[in-house]
């Protein structure tokens, strides 16, 4: 990635408002009311294997710039009802998916550590209760190193978690404090050691820029601290300051925030810094060494996408479990109820907990698939493309090709016949390159962040 043009005039033409892709269409094309049949119906006629994504709200502290579903309850009974709903939920969907075996499992949130040894060990006797775990090889979890012991995560290593994510964000105390998430670097030293010595397969550092009182002298002090720790995966975030959808970012002050060239900055010097140490670049947020499982899919040309970001596994094939999380299954897309009343109401009368969905269309479809080919592999072999879903490809996406000639003008993006493909300096721009495929952007664009 040392071919990225920093170029000013670049920067203010394509840093747009945009999705991330982890869906097409995204998450704003559902609708309510969604009839649960459709569900039905899609799971009992799917093959193959299933990923599973399970959502756990519960934290014991806010962190003032997050914008996730969560809960914040120092009550660890509030766990113990979760499960309990959670087993009623995976008892409605047993019937669906009995036969399709499980590939990946992965625990996101809110705080999945925020549950004890014991209700973890219930959660995974769950999982193994209601679906077809036998083809498990994957099973990952999303850490917040103050609430996970040493004893913790050899607990979870007993329990067969192979790969684990740790949230970071910034090893800077000042910036700790303002998004009231302090936590001790020793600490995450001692877990990232003690992961590799307990055997996880992949080990991954979440990092946040654009957080307040970040500065590049400070920030790469923390990319030092990173490279030091050797993970397997970094996760680059970029911090999206919304906060008149997230009430806790207004107790963040705007003066603290880097403008956007300083956050610019600051991505450009990861982003240099993370190459430089040997990680191979997967795409927008994601970076890997060469020989772990997510890099070696992309130079196979097998790098997924889906809600949980770039994946090797569940592009179309995701089923969430608990309050407020997304499938993807064979061109079908449901959300379950945000809220936990909402979503235990609808536990207690025995119906799937689905507030709203969609079904792709052909051409959603068709545009779905294109935009993970280039979000995840930047090339398009438009010849086979246009053979496999038998269109004419100019003429179809004429469109589409017309706003993507000003990529191609500022050399992001080459047209050639038979293929398209992503310049290394255009790769920082796939967000935006995407969207000249994407029908539904201009429908509540504002409602995305920055590309970078």
């Amino acid at each position: 990635m040392q071919s990225i043009h920093w170029d000013p005039a670049l920067i203010a033409k394509y840093n747009i408002h945009g999705p991330r892709y982890t869906s097409y269409p995204t998450a704003l094309a559902l609708q309510a009311p969604f009839e649960s049949q459709t569900v039905r119906d899609t799971l009992l006629a799917s093959t193959g294997e299933l990923s599973l994504y399970l959502h756990l709200p519960f934290c014991h502290q806010l962190c003032y710039y997050c914008g996730c579903n969560k809960v914040i309850t120092r009550h660890q009974h509030k766990a113990d009802r979760y499960l309990d709903a959670l087993e009623q939920e995976m008892a409605l969907y047993q019937p669906l998916v009995a036969h399709r075996p499980i590939g990946h499992i992965h625990l996101g949130g809110g705080t999945p550590t925020f549950l004890t040894e014991q209700q973890l060990s219930r959660l995974m006797q769950l999982f193994q209760q209601y679906f077809d775990c036998s083809k498990l090889d994957e099973l990952s979890i999303e850490i917040d190193p103050r609430s996970c012991s040493l004893e913790k995560l050899a607990h979870l290593r007993q329990l067969g978690f192979n790969r684990v994510s740790f949230g970071v964000q910034d090893f800077d105390q000042q910036v700790q404090i303002t998004i009231n998430r302090v936590q001790d670097t020793d600490l995450i030293r001692q877990l990232v050691q003690r992961a590799k010595a307990l055997g996880f397969s992949s080990i991954n550092l979440d990092l946040v820029y654009g957080l307040p009182y970040q500065q590049t002298a400070s920030f790469q002090q923390t990319l030092d601290q990173v490279v030091a720790l050797d993970p397997d995966r970094v996760s680059l975030f970029s911090y999206a300051h919304l906060p008149a959808r997230f009430a806790a970012q207004r107790k963040i002050p705007e003066q603290s925030l880097p403008d956007a060239s300083s956050k610019l900055q600051l991505l450009q010097m990861s982003i240099a810094r993370l190459t430089e140490a040997g990680y191979q670049f997967i795409g927008m947020d994601h970076f890997a060494k060469p020989d772990d499982g997510l890099a070696r899919a992309q130079q196979a040309g097998l790098l997924q996408r889906n809600f949980q970001g770039y994946t090797t596994h569940g592009q179309n094939a995701l089923l969430g479990l608990g309050v407020s999380s997304i499938s993807q299954v064979d061109g079908v897309l449901w959300q379950h109820q945000k809220d936990l009343p909402d979503y235990y109401q609808a536990i207690a009368t025995a119906e799937l907990p689905i507030a709203k969905g969609f079904v792709l269309s052909k051409d959603d479809c068709i545009r779905a698939e294109l935009i993970a080919e280039l979000i995840c592999h930047f090339a398009l072999d438009t010849a086979a493309f246009a053979k496999k879903w038998q269109l004419d490809f100019a003429s179809y996406f004429a469109d589409s090709l017309q706003k993507l000639s000003p990529f191609i003008e500022d050399g992001l993006v080459e047209l050639q016949p038979g293929n398209i493909q992503v310049s290394e300096a255009g790769r920082l721009w796939v967000r935006s390159i995407c969207s000249a495929f994407d029908v539904y952007l201009q429908q509540g664009q504002q409602r995305y962040s920055k590309v970078v």
